[in-house]
């Protein structure tokens, strides 16, 4: 579990109290002043903190899907054999709430289901639903919408990166650069830090897109135009690197991955234009190297595999490297390079292979050994959302279409198809044990899978 795998590493908060660089300035701290207050609803009747807290899972009980792309941020789950099919009387449509759009994945806070929306281009809200009736138990917000450039104004203007649960809070990204903590069992704001003030960054054209990271007592995000840690109790910044300008051509679209390779624990960053890889603790940034694509179109989260860092682009292929950060002239060599382009999908690697959906709305498998393709299907949608339990993959089209894969090399084995929502389906398909949840641009609908 990432928590656990941060502790490991070790990020003192201590030592991490000395580590700002001379870009923040050690009295750098996160703006405050003048901003409006979070509007906090309450739906239903009160329950004391300390009471709504103990509903919230232990650290003991097996990995939530807490944060994006889930427990492990590799699109997988553990949660024994998954059902055969995905005939109607397989999925039961236990409730479903309208809402307004959003491209967050929802993610769960014990027995909360956490989910956000833009109203009227003008408003973001945060919403927490009951798991098991979807009532909702409380709600906030803040003014701070935005409009993208307008030949990316098809893919909309509202809230895009999904949020992070961890230790009964909950980390909300913005689109205007901004990252709220949130109580999880009440919505109470902690904190807040916007980035364009703290760090005197531009504004991101295209909104705060990444999804924030939580390693023991820090959050990771990709903001203020560049890589930054804060302490997750205080907001407080802690250092910022891989300063990429921000505005159009930089604020990154790829979210943070934590991996160890070579023994050397690291976050993968993908930013618009370099894959590195950055020391939790220090923010060395240990290695980088150039990643092709089409107007930084690099929006995947990179994933490993037998100690080697695949990734895809749009406009530019897909890449498998090997890093070696002891060879200081060269910690990177690209091992081989393969001509199909991802997109939006992060893909999920099993038995060796990588299982992408396409740039072209293909469905591809790539064997890591050698960059070959093994198949490739016909069109489907422009966007897949991929989670996958043993060799079976869960693939969430945007068209509403849900799809059970057997992931083999052999060739593409669809085992069962249905349709689990009316509406475009952009936001990451959430799987907690035979729970299904679907947010498509209008609600959220809530499936047991039996």
């Amino acid at each position: 579990m990432i928590r656990g795998v941060g502790r490991l590493i070790g990020v003192s908060p201590t030592v991490a109290a000395g580590l700002y660089p001379a870009e923040n300035g050690p009295d750098r701290q996160p703006d405050s002043t003048g901003r409006k207050p979070v509007a906090t609803r309450a739906v239903a009747a009160v329950v004391p903190s300390v009471l709504a807290l103990l509903a919230l899972p232990l650290a003991a009980a097996e990995p939530a899907w807490t944060q994006w792309r889930g427990p492990g941020r590799d699109g997988f789950v553990a949660a024994g054999d998954w059902p055969d099919g995905l005939a109607p009387e397989r999925l039961e449509n236990r409730w479903r709430v309208e809402l307004g759009p959003s491209y967050s994945g929802p993610v769960l806070a014990g027995d909360l289901v956490i989910v956000t929306e833009t109203r009227d281009k003008k408003t973001e809200h945060v919403r927490a639903l009951d798991r098991a009736t979807g009532r909702e138990r409380w709600q906030v917000e803040w003014e701070g919408a935005m409009s993208v450039p307008f030949f990316a104004a098809s893919n909309g203007s509202w809230i895009r990166s999904t949020p992070c649960v961890d230790e009964g809070r909950v980390f909300v990204a913005g689109m205007r650069d901004l990252l709220v903590c949130l109580e999880a069992a009440t919505g109470k704001e902690l904190w807040r830090v916007d980035f364009v003030q703290a760090l005197e960054s531009p504004l991101p054209s295209f909104g705060f897109v990444s999804s924030p990271l939580v390693i023991g007592e820090h959050v990771y995000v990709q903001a203020g135009s560049g890589f930054v840690k804060l302490d997750k109790a205080t907001g407080r910044i802690v250092w910022r690197v891989l300063d990429d300008g921000g505005g159009m051509s930089g604020s990154a679209f790829s979210s943070p991955y934590l991996t160890t390779i070579g023994g050397l624990p690291q976050i993968l960053v993908q930013t618009r234009n370099d894959l590195a890889g950055v020391d939790p603790e220090q923010g060395t940034v240990l290695w980088k190297t150039g990643v092709e694509a089409f107007r930084g179109m690099n929006i995947v989260t990179p994933t490993v595999h037998d100690g080697k860092v695949f990734t895809t682009s749009y406009g530019g292929g897909s890449f498998l490297f090997a890093v070696d950060p002891d060879e200081t002239e060269k910690p990177v060599a690209q091992l081989w390079r393969n001509k199909v382009q991802g997109y939006m999908s992060s893909p999920i690697v099993i038995g060796g292979h990588a299982y992408i959906h396409l740039r072209n709305q293909r469905f591809a498998c790539l064997d890591l050994a050698t960059g070959k393709e093994t198949w490739i299907t016909k069109p489907f949608g422009k966007y897949w959302s991929l989670v996958a339990n043993g060799d079976r993959i869960l693939a969430l089209d945007e068209t509403g279409d849900l799809r059970l894969i057997r992931a083999t090399p052999e060739s593409f084995e669809l085992v069962g198809e249905a349709k689990v929502a009316e509406e475009e389906s952009w936001a990451h398909l959430a799987v907690e044990g035979r729970e299904l949840y679907v947010r498509d641009l209008k609600g959220l609908t809530a499936y047991e899978w039996k």
